[in-house]
């Protein structure tokens, strides 16, 4: 993790922290001004303002929330679902020719290969999204070629629709993973309501004689611990709420295993071609 994924983290936390703190404290303070006006504060409906903004930014926060834990649980089945179209385009390889059979399982064992890494390391992104986008280039030149030389074979069907669905399953996951956020007016919404919230319960603490700094640190960082999480689970790419990336380093080791069972089988072949026939 670099300095500058740290300062990036440290602001998703700080941010709301400080849009709680100052206005609570503003509050608490024009508060203690106006306790000596007794008889307007008597007739001020403040306890029903602050529950009423309060209700409005739980509401505001469950509504944040809610769209981040959609967009998380569509990233995990879009990660399961490229897991399986990965499998399924390998096997299917296996019914092409040579050499293109054995060319594309490499190139399909390369594919996972970056994938692996990319849940090893989050820095090595940019570079996944260019190796991973020249390998699904290659194997489509191979759908091409397939489809030139007989468009009626089902086999040479199956394994460019796989290709096509790999395709599919790469491009929904950087649109779901690096472009779609949660909408910044959203943001913008949630972070004024929070701001005069807090100023209302900051006013109610002042006139009341209640309250301290220490009561409003705490808000401030309950606050900010809920859009930390929220932040979180809409930017994956920094690390903190990752999805579980077990699927993809068992397949990677599953298909190492297929290869080094086809290498054998090829060396096993060519040593039988070997023997001398006796018969001759």
């Amino acid at each position: 993790m670099n300095f500058k994924t740290i300062l990036d983290l440290a602001g998703l936390f700080l941010i709301p922290f400080f849009v709680v703190l100052i206005p609570t404290l503003i509050g608490h303070r024009f508060g203690i001004y106006r306790r000596k006006d007794q008889d307007e504060l008597q007739h001020a409906p403040v306890g029903t303002i602050v529950g009423s903004a309060f209700a409005l930014l739980a509401f505001m926060l469950a509504f944040t929330f809610q769209i981040a834990t959609n967009r998380y649980d569509a990233r995990k089945e879009l990660l399961l679902e490229e897991v399986t179209n990965i499998r399924t385009t390998y096997l299917r390889a296996g019914l092409l020719k040579e050499p293109m059979r054995s060319d594309a399982k490499k190139l399909l064992i390369e594919y996972i290969d970056i994938r692996a890494e990319l849940a090893r390391d989050t820095s090595t992104l940019s570079s996944a999204l260019i190796g991973s986008q020249q390998i699904l280039n290659k194997l489509w030149e191979y759908a091409e070629e397939l489809a030139d030389e007989d468009r009626s074979s089902e086999v040479y069907a199956l394994f460019t629709q796989s290709v096509n669905d790999l395709f599919d399953n790469f491009n929904q996951r950087i649109t779901m993973t690096l472009e779609y956020r949660i909408p910044p007016l959203v943001i913008w919404i949630l972070m004024i309501i929070a701001f005069f919230a807090m100023f209302t319960i900051g006013y109610q603490f002042g006139i009341s004689g209640k309250g301290s700094f220490r009561i409003n640190v705490f808000l401030a960082i309950i606050f900010g611990v809920v859009m930390f999480l929220i932040s979180s689970l809409d930017r994956p790419e920094k690390g903190l709420a990752r999805l579980n990336q077990k699927p993809v380093l068992s397949l990677e080791k599953q298909m190492h295993e297929m290869q080094l069972n086809d290498s054998q089988k090829i060396q096993a072949g060519k040593s039988i071609d070997k023997i001398p026939n006796l018969g001759d």
